[in-house]
């Protein structure tokens, strides 16, 4: 009778430290690689999310259009939607970015524009009354009152992209979905699990600092707490 192979690699177990010691440089660059496909994504979502929150709260018309064309974009399966981004960016990362900046929208913008309504009227009148005008009026006083429903929209949005980065795998560009695909057409179990959990880390770590960010900025809602 055969022994059996002495090392989890060869015997292809679930869990194994193994291959955590031989893969470490590919699981850094597929973290690394994740971590960016992340951020751009959700930076750039934020970036187009406030000038369209805004627009909606200034122009009611606005919001109706606004929020159903970002709702029919988040339905949109992102096999499909990437593609239709295929003939634009071909493939590459910035077909991965764009498809996650598509889906951020709905979730920045439908809570950046319920924090901006959320803002007292007597806030703006008093605002007003001391000599605010619509700029100044909306960068120090609106935005600011509307930072803890705009940051519950982009603690959502960032997991959610973490854990749609995986989907661009299909094109290449998938951070940590890279070894998870490849690892289930191989049936690599120690590669899939590490990977998968490596995404989870990543989604809660994230949510975690956003947290922590969240209450560093807004000191006003813990003494509203207390």
């Amino acid at each position: 009778m055969t022994a059996p192979p002495d090392d989890c690699l060869a015997r292809n177990e679930w869990i194994c430290g193994e291959y955590l010691s031989t893969r470490r440089q590919i699981l850094l660059d597929a973290v690394v690689q994740h971590l960016q496909l992340t951020a751009v994504s959700v930076l750039i979502g934020l970036v187009l999310a406030v000038p369209l929150a805004v627009l909606a709260r200034r122009w009611g018309w606005a919001a109706g259009p606004v929020l159903g064309v970002t709702t029919i974009l988040y339905t949109i399966p992102s096999l499909a939607m990437f593609s239709l981004l295929l003939p634009v960016y071909g493939l590459s990362a910035a077909l991965v970015v764009a498809g996650l900046v598509l889906y951020s929208l709905t979730l920045l913008v439908r809570n950046i524009l319920a924090g901006l309504r959320a803002v007292p009227e007597e806030t703006r009148q008093a605002a007003r009354g001391m000599g605010y005008g619509p700029i100044r009026l909306l960068l120090t006083v609106e935005l600011p009152l509307a930072v803890p429903a705009a940051m519950a929209g982009l603690r959502i949005a960032t997991v959610s992209a973490v854990s749609l980065v995986t989907v661009g795998a299909i094109v290449g560009f998938g951070g940590l979905g890279n070894l998870i695909y490849s690892g289930m057409n191989t049936y690599f179990k120690a590669q899939v699990l590490t990977a998968s959990v490596l995404c989870v880390v990543i989604a809660v770590a994230a949510d975690l600092l956003l947290l922590g960010v969240q209450r560093l900025i807004t000191p006003w809602t813990r003494a509203a707490r207390g």
